[in-house]
């Protein structure tokens, strides 16, 4: 499950219910979908918002620090925080999720971001322009390869183009190797995810875009001789009937609000006339990943065929109403997914 840790979640409108990005959400959140039966939460990092009518997403919570409290409170879950490497120094990146591994007692996961939205790192002098979008790439790399060695080596040498460390240490170590999580989509970005990560995070315009991007990042696991596991995101609008839900989803696409999406893609650098990646062309209607929509019963039918057909091996939940919705997951979607052949 994806928490709410900015304002507005994952639907751009004006219309859907109230999601602050704060504490109580997260925690009550989280905690929901530990006693449903969900296997990981994550949040993402976030350090400026979009604007338009509803300040989408400019209210945030830090990840590595509001996920510690929620590692503390909870006791199965997986606990996936997010790091950008273009602005954390990676030694004390990689001490922030072995201390996160030693809070959750194991459960720690991180999640890669090479840097994408400009306007977040630009307020802060954190945007260099000489690095360009393979070169953030080329960092991340260096980035990761110091945290992994710092996890189980007892002291590190290394001098890259971006980072020197001399005789580094990191003490403790995790209890567990963390798991290691990327959602690049580039082609640079594609291959950094599924040669560093243990779960790929993909997307496309649709099923199809979705499969090919799946079998692709395997493909390329195999020749690398390491496993990798595919997850997409999608959100759940369910109702008590398909067409209580359908309404629902109107709802939402009714109060889309344009100047937040405009911001969204100024920011990341995209056109909202070209349509050039999923996130651009969803969001034009509000809803920003892969979405079902109806009663539970089609929902879990839906859920499932996108799984099978998408050749996924995961999904991250995102919900409009995450206190309401995440019981209905739970107790009412996820039943008759695992009953089913």
């Amino acid at each position: 499950m994806f928490l709410p840790v900015a304002n507005g979640g994952w639907i751009v409108s004006r219309n859907t219910p109230l999601l602050d990005g704060g504490w109580a959400q997260n925690r009550d959140a989280a905690l929901l979908a530990e006693r449903e039966g969900l296997d990981f939460v994550m949040s993402m990092g976030k350090w400026r918002g979009f604007g338009g009518d509803t300040g989408h997403w400019g209210s945030s919570l830090e990840s590595v620090t509001m996920m510690a409290g929620i590692a503390a409170l909870t006791s199965r879950v997986k606990i996936w925080a997010t790091l950008h490497a273009i602005l954390h120094n990676p030694v004390v990146a990689a001490k922030q999720i072995a201390t996160l591994d030693h809070i959750s007692g194991g459960r720690a996961g991180l999640n890669i971001v090479a840097g994408a939205y400009r306007g977040e790192f630009e307020q802060m002098g954190a945007w260099d322009e000489r690095l360009d979008h393979d070169a953030r790439y080329d960092l991340a790399e260096e980035w990761t390869t110091i945290i992994k060695r710092l996890w189980h080596e007892a002291r590190v040498d290394f001098r890259g183009r971006y980072f020197t460390v001399t005789d580094c240490v990191s003490e403790p170590k995790p209890l567990r190797r963390p798991d290691l999580i990327c959602a690049g989509m580039s082609a640079r970005g594609f291959e950094f995810s599924v040669r560093e990560a243990d779960i790929c995070f993909i997307g496309g315009r649709d099923e199809g875009e979705t499969r090919e991007a799946s079998l692709r990042a395997k493909e390329l696991a195999a020749r690398l001789g390491k496993p990798i596991k595919t997850y997409a995101l999608c959100t759940v609008i369910y109702g008590g009937s398909d067409a209580a839900a359908e309404a629902t989803a109107a709802r939402y696409r009714d109060g889309l609000d344009e100047g937040a999406v405009l911001g969204m893609l100024e920011s990341y650098g995209a056109s909202l006339g070209g349509g050039d990646n999923a996130m651009v062309a969803r969001a034009k209607g509000a809803f920003m990943t892969q979405t079902v929509i109806g009663a539970p019963r089609t929902c879990a039918q839906k859920i499932g065929a996108f799984l099978q057909d998408a050749a996924l091996d995961g999904l991250m939940l995102i919900f409009a109403d995450y206190a309401e919705g995440i019981p209905v997951m739970g107790r009412e979607i996820l039943p008759l997914l695992r009953a089913a052949p």
